[in-house]
């Protein structure tokens, strides 16, 4: 029985034939691979959610569920500030600021409530999933689409990160986002006022990733080399760069106005070039001055340091530029030792560790049985020799897929360009992931026909990037020291001490070679009232690591506590012979020479640590005290007045100052500071009998 076909109408084409041997599956790009259908999204971000619930529910009881640390830290600090009104700032971003926003956002509608910030995040998360869904299904199709959106869910450090107080959650969903709007203008015909969305998508994820830059530049050449007329390119490119201008150049502005200078985003690229490509770097963070890795003190040192070196004051956009300035400087002088540095940055990059800087991905697994599960099966290790596969398996597709390795092969360099952490590695995941899943579902139907040879070159692929991705060359039990650190440092500046010296031995029980962790221990000892000990731990830690000038600072000041002041002084002058801009060291060394009646030397001391600022009452007590033990009370009374303007309720500086009238016979104006120390001390009995020595105009004050 022959089939019935419809007759040819005169002067139409004859139907296009599929050539010999296609095969459906990985050519099923365009508009219908996009049509998923919402019943399996939904069933995907149902599962993605349900799975990060879990996650964050038991994450709960863990000590460091309540902390914020360091970047955390940072921009949940921000975010306060955001509620309280201040939405503008007063200083050039040094930090992405599209998440601090977001956060503000959560917790005007929440409260700065962490747990309900963590089940927005997961949200957040699960619609990650299903627009990875959308993007691979539009690319390649339906069954890698969804499988693409199942493996975000379940994927190890994607759960991990959408249960920290970080950008990596906000930005994954932005890049999915970008990849979605971008994968469905590739695959079918759009209007060319819709090309502004992805510009827009772009705009908000440059402003969570300084990195997306590269993706900009990246979009504008497929945009260029994907359109056959020109006009039709330069008017996508248009629209696109319109919707990036919309969203960026407000925030240029901004800087622009606060900072008195051009700052597109951030003024954080230089440090970050630096710390990546200098000569003690090892392709991980570490920060410009060690032990000093909170973004607060980042910005500071950075500052400071290319203050000091340039003998000038210096805007945010030329401190970044001195950094970068000195990154080059490095490349240019030793270009062998920074190909090999970048060799090793290129290994770790695609390396099945992840590189922690803050808070490890194991010690969240410790308490959260999704996470734990997933990391034995799913993680990088695993995923990238999947994605190889899918490369070599989507080759002959490489026009129609070029976004996408440019946008891989764009990201990558930028991460090795810089240095390597797993937040920062974070956006190769959902560029990996549609490839992984185009293997998954292309392997098993080759493997059912007959041999085709992609199967053997994807077979190789994935066994060579088995071996190169899990090398080892971190160990990630080894990073369950930076959480614990962290969480020590939180908790002893809440005034849990006790615990947070747990956490400290708990890390050197790991590794008693740990310098930072011994030196963070002498800080708890010393705050215990435990000197002896805490000087074993500087000690150790400065054996360790000899150049960091705060253990030197923390020793001397335990050497005071045990009245060695003359080792306290050579240890606070170690301090400033590394790092001569401490306000720390000049002042305590100020302290401990007024306290050999060296008063002179004591006043160059604490002026420098005034001066270098911002002044505090302590500081500024300090200097009026050893100016008046030289009789030079005009400038101590001076210093007084200004410890009241910083905090007009220091009791201290009102009797300091008081004491200085009556010294200089203002009885009125004695009695009145005097009256006001007490009433803002009534504790400080001795202050009742200054009055009545004033009023009576007796008795020696000195």
């Amino acid at each position: 029985m022959t089939a019935r076909r419809r007759p040819r109408r005169p002067g139409s084409r004859p139907a296009r034939r599929a050539p010999a041997g296609a095969r459906p599956g990985l050519a099923a790009g365009g508009s219908g691979a996009a049509d998923l259908g919402w019943h399996y999204l939904l069933a995907v971000f149902a599962f993605a959610f349900a799975v990060r619930l879990v996650h964050v529910w038991q994450l709960r009881p863990a000590p460091f569920f309540g902390l914020t640390m360091g970047d955390a830290q940072s921009y949940h600090a921000w975010a306060l500030q955001i509620l309280a009104g201040d939405w503008l700032g007063r200083e050039v971003f040094y930090q992405a600021p599209l998440y601090p926003y977001f956060l503000g956002a959560v917790y005007a509608l929440f409260g700065p409530d962490l747990l309900a910030l963590r089940v927005v995040q997961g949200v957040l998360g699960a619609a990650s999933c299903v627009l990875l869904a959308v993007a691979a299904g539009r690319f390649f199709s339906r069954p890698a689409g969804i499988a693409a959106g199942v493996m975000l869910a379940v994927y190890a450090p994607a759960i991990f990160f959408d249960g920290l107080v970080q950008k990596a959650s906000p930005g994954l969903f932005l890049l999915c986002a970008v990849l979605a709007l971008l994968a469905r203008l590739a695959t079918r015909p759009a209007p060319v006022r819709e090309w502004l969305w992805p510009g827009l998508a772009l705009g908000a994820l440059l402003l969570t990733r300084e990195h997306a830059l590269v993706f900009v530049a990246v979009v504008l050449g497929w945009v260029a080399v994907s359109v056959r007329r020109r006009r039709d390119g330069l008017a996508r490119a248009g629209a696109l760069v319109l919707g990036l201008a919309l969203v960026i150049l407000p925030v240029a502005a901004r800087n622009a106005a606060v900072g008195g200078g051009f700052v597109l985003t951030t003024a954080q690229f230089g440090p970050n070039f630096y710390i990546g490509n200098n000569p003690a770097a090892d392709g991980t963070y570490r920060p410009l001055v060690f032990g000093r890795g909170d973004p607060r003190f980042e910005r500071q040192d950075a500052t400071r340091v290319a203050e000091r070196e340039l003998g000038a004051a210096l805007s945010p956009a030329e401190v970044s530029r001195y950094w970068a300035g000195e990154a080059l400087e490095y490349v240019r002088a030793d270009p062998v030792d920074w190909l090999l540095l970048t060799g090793r940055k290129a290994v770790l990059a695609f390396n099945a560790s992840e590189v922690a800087d803050t808070e490890d991905q194991l010690s969240h697994a410790d308490w959260s049985a999704p996470l734990r599960i997933a990391g034995y099966f799913w993680h990088f290790g695993v995923l990238a020799p999947l994605a190889a596969a899918g490369l070599c398996l989507t080759w002959r597709r490489r026009r129609e897929l070029l976004l996408l390795y440019c946008m891989l092969g764009g990201y990558t360099a930028s991460v090795v360009l810089f240095a390597v952490m797993a937040r920062y590695r974070f956006p190769l995941v959902p560029l990996l992931i549609p490839f992984a899943a185009a293997a998954a579902v292309e392997i098993p139907r080759l493997a059912a026909q007959a041999w085709d040879r992609r199967v053997g070159w994807a077979g190789a692929a994935a066994a060579g990037a088995l071996v190169f991705c899990n090398w080892p060359v971190l160990s990630m039990e080894d990073m369950r020291a930076v959480t614990a650190l962290n969480v020590g440092t939180e908790l002893q500046a809440r005034g849990r001490v006790d615990e947070a010296a747990a956490e400290y031995r708990r890390v050197l029980a790991r590794d008693p070679d740990d310098a930072l962790a011994h030196s963070n221990l002498g800080t708890a000892l010393a705050a215990l009232g435990r000197p002896a000990e805490a000087v074993e731990h500087y000690e150790r830690a400065l054996a360790l690591a000899p150049e960091d000038a705060d253990s030197h600072s923390n020793l001397g000041n335990a050497l005071v506590a045990l009245d060695r002041i003359d080792a306290a002084v050579e240890s606070y002058r170690r301090a400033l012979a590394i790092d001569p801009g401490s306000v720390e060291a000049h002042a305590a060394l100020g302290m401990a020479l007024h306290a050999e009646g060296r008063s002179e030397e004591a006043v160059g001391h604490l002026r420098r640590a005034r001066d270098l600022g911002p002044p505090t009452v302590e500081i500024l007590n300090l200097l009026g005290v050893a100016l008046a033990s030289q009789e030079r009370l005009d400038e101590a009374a001076v210093e007084f007045r200004r410890a009241l303007a910083v905090d007009p309720g220091s009791a201290e500086a009102h009797a300091n100052l008081g004491t200085v009238y009556h010294l200089q016979g203002d009885m009125e104006q004695a009695v009145a500071q005097y009256r006001e120390a007490l009433r803002l001390d009534p504790a400080a009995g001795e202050l009742q009998a200054r009055i009545d020595a004033a009023l009576a105009g007796l008795g020696d004050p000195r």
